[in-house]
């Protein structure tokens, strides 16, 4: 890379839970690297995903939606968005266009008052609006921070997306290009599979499971030349919950393996044989020791 004038920098995504963060980074970075469900609270790591042009490459830092903390996994989710935000090179605060300002909204507006990076005000979901509402959609945050651009997005249909690439691009620092051109995330394989097959999990069971559940990959072999084993554990709080997502003689179950033994293929390339197992492990979330070997690892990501 010969560019004396190539940009690159690190930009967080934060706010609260299911507003379009993981679909906006998805969209920005052209593949999925988050999982996207309509169920709240589906980001728990800080997510990288890599935008990477002639010109610049954007780091990007997908925050847990920010919400008030019940158990230990949330203390964590809390403390991974926040300190976030000491890191990067310009903030994205999303909101939603279809929502009114919130008890949430402000709880991040009030921590965004001690950053002294550049912050965006990206609301989302305009494709849900009626475009003479957007005035007044606005009017709720202005005065709220001295912000640097307001941008409204629809992150699921890519309208001004490039826009605010484009502004992000125009601030950034010059610098180096980190990671290779083709290169959409810096997690590992096992962290990204364990997310895909929550994903599925999150998108075919009922509301009740998805917070309880942690994936546990423990094995990716290669078996030949285009076969990859991987096996993986579904970690549940309680019985009923093990039953909902085996499903009627294992088609629940199935169902979760088919879908995510598409993405997994998808990602690696290769023919994927998927395992999958359901472990019942009482109270895991309140249990930091658990909270380790499930991938929470504060340092990790």
């Amino acid at each position: 890379m010969d560019n004396p004038n190539y940009k690159s920098g690190f930009v967080a995504l934060i706010g609260r839970p299911n507003v379009g963060k993981s679909t906006l980074l998805n969209y920005m970075v052209g593949q999925k690297v988050a999982i996207m469900s309509n169920v709240a609270q589906t980001t728990r790591n800080k997510i990288q995903g890599i935008y990477t042009s002639d010109e610049a490459q954007i780091v990007f830092i997908d925050t847990p939606g920010i919400h008030k903390p019940q158990t230990r996994l949330g203390d964590f989710m809390e403390r991974s968005a926040l300190s976030a935000l000491d890191e990067v090179d310009a903030i994205l605060f999303v909101v939603p266009a279809n929502e009114k300002r919130g008890a949430g909204d402000n709880f991040i507006i009030e921590r965004l008052k001690k950053v002294q990076q550049p912050i965006y005000l990206v609301v989302n979901k305009i494709d849900q609006v009626n475009p003479n509402d957007l005035p007044d959609i606005i009017a709720q945050y202005e005065g709220a921070l001295p912000f640097k651009k307001v941008v409204p997005v629809s992150a699921l249909q890519g309208n001004n997306v490039n826009t605010l690439i484009n502004d992000l691009v125009d601030q950034l620092p010059t610098g180096p290009q980190y990671y290779p051109a083709d290169q959409v995330s810096d997690h590992p394989e096992r962290f990204v599979i364990a997310e895909m097959i929550r994903e599925k999990v999150f998108l075919n069971t009922r509301e009740e499971v998805p917070h309880s559940v942690a994936i546990d990959v423990t094995s990716i072999q290669r078996e030949d030349d285009e076969t990859i084993h991987v096996s993986a554990n579904i970690i549940v709080e309680r019985p009923g919950q093990k039953g909902i997502i085996i499903g009627k003689v294992g088609s629940m179950l199935k169902k979760i393996g088919t879908a995510a033994r598409q993405d997994i293929q998808a990602l690696l390339g290769d023919k994927v044989f998927l395992q999958l197992w359901v472990k019942v492990v009482p109270g895991w979330r309140d249990k930091s020791a658990m909270l380790k070997d499930y991938g929470y690892r504060q340092t990790d990501y």
